[in-house]
């Protein structure tokens, strides 16, 4: 990280940066999508066993990283709370209800 001189070179890192993370939110979201597949029931999509374990390990590495651990909490129950709603129509799509 490079110390910025001027706010509009924050800003631009800031754009960069938000380039860079939105490719990888994506690609995480392929992978959700694909973990639709495994799920037998719209019950084990939420996993908050899974949800739990990665919040931990996240929390855990927060301070390696520098990173404020409420931020990487705040930031990543929402992005895992948007993930399963998405997950929960890929599910819904691939097993769709029996009549």
């Amino acid at each position: 990280m490079t110390t910025c001189l001027t706010l509009e070179e924050v800003r631009h890192n800031i754009d960069r940066l938000d380039r860079q993370l939105l490719g990888l939110i994506a690609e995480r979201g392929r992978y959700v999508a694909q973990a639709a597949r495994f799920k037998k029931s719209a019950d084990e999509v939420a996993a908050p066993v899974r949800v739990a374990q990665v919040m931990n390990r996240l929390l855990a590495l927060a301070p390696e990283y520098g990173a404020d651990p409420h931020v990487v909490e705040a930031t990543w129950r929402a992005m895992i709370g948007a993930f399963i709603e998405a997950e929960q129509i890929a599910h819904a799509a691939l097993h769709p209800p029996q009549p």
